[in-house]
């Protein structure tokens, strides 16, 4: 579906290292593409058996720009060629593409106005993507660290149709901003802190975990670093930000149970929508059955008091 995340890759110096540290951490698993070959090395992580993500080396052409190791974040479009010129329009660079790669689709690398980087994907096996449901083993998050979050939920609100859902603020005047399609979110957005150091915008996925404290000892046991947290959040969520030991930062969260059950409501508010508005015909119907009814009742009335009117005049 448009708009909607659907696929990541993670870009490493050392594929083999990555598949030691990331399982233990997540609870992943690794194949092999079909079309991967010695001179295009590939493989895809897995959540319960079912494909969600790559694995592949920096490219040279990425060493020669000076790309660090990183993860990738894809969001689907149905049409690359009318994404890409209107991204190109808002302001953005193409860094890459449109490339068709055949059984998977058009895919292409853009960096946004503020300077983070994300990719399109026209995907040729329709997807629905990240729909706002946190699935365990599966990115379940997506958080834009920018310069300025306002300008950027233009740019990806006029590309995606995103709209801000809800706003928070971290302290000090710093907002937080949850955004996705009408009650799904998929993303969250605020300004980064000049304390924080010299950090260039960028997009970082979380990975949705079943216990917070074991993601943390798998991290600290596989030789990466715990950035931040354990962190509880407002919804009662915990979250980590970390690297790998390539220095990719990741994240990862344990979803409340409250968090868990907004989704689901949000979920069954929009069925029973959808279930009232297929309804409404049939009250239609029946208010009308019933109108005519009284009509044809009325008219009946009408037609013997006539009637009786018309005996008296002969007699």
């Amino acid at each position: 579906m448009h708009g909607r995340f659907t696929w990541y890759e993670l870009y490493a110096t050392d594929m083999a290292a990555a598949k030691r540290f990331y399982p233990p951490v997540t609870g992943w698993g690794v194949q092999k593409w079909d079309h991967a070959s010695a001179d295009n090395p590939y493989e895809m992580w897995t959540a319960n058996g079912e494909p969600f993500a790559g694995l592949m080396p920096l490219t040279p052409e990425m060493k020669a720009m000076g790309a660090p190791p990183h993860w990738l974040s894809y969001i689907e479009v149905t049409n690359s060629a009318d994404t890409l010129a209107k991204a190109k329009g808002l302001g953005a660079t193409i860094v890459f593409g449109p490339e068709t790669v055949p059984t998977v689709g058009t895919l292409a690398v853009i960096k946004d106005p503020q300077g983070a980087v994300f990719a399109t994907l026209q995907s040729e096996n329709h997807s629905d993507g990240f729909d706002g449901t946190a699935k365990l083993g599966r990115m379940s998050w997506h958080e834009l660290s920018t310069s300025d979050w306002k300008a950027a939920l233009s740019f990806y609100g006029a590309l995606f149709g995103w709209q801000k859902l809800e706003e928070m603020d971290m302290g000090g005047g710093n907002m937080y901003a949850l955004v996705g399609h009408g009650s799904k979110q998929y993303a969250g957005m605020f300004n980064t802190n000049k304390e924080w150091g010299d950090m260039p915008p960028n997009w970082l996925p979380y990975v949705n975990v079943r216990d917070i404290k074991a993601a943390e000892a798998a991290i600290k046991r596989g030789g990466g670093k715990v950035l931040n947290g354990p962190m509880e959040v407002p919804d009662g969520s915990w979250i980590i930000t970390g690297a790998d030991p390539q220095g990719v930062m990741f994240a990862v969260h344990v979803v409340s149970a409250k968090a868990a059950s907004k989704a689901a409501s949000n979920v069954g508010k929009k069925k029973k929508a959808v279930a009232k508005k297929k309804a409404k015909p049939k009250k239609l119907k029946k208010k009308e059955k019933k109108k005519a009814k009284k009509a044809a009742k009325k008219a009946a009335k009408k037609a013997k008091k006539a009637k009786k009117k018309a005996k008296k005049k002969k007699r």
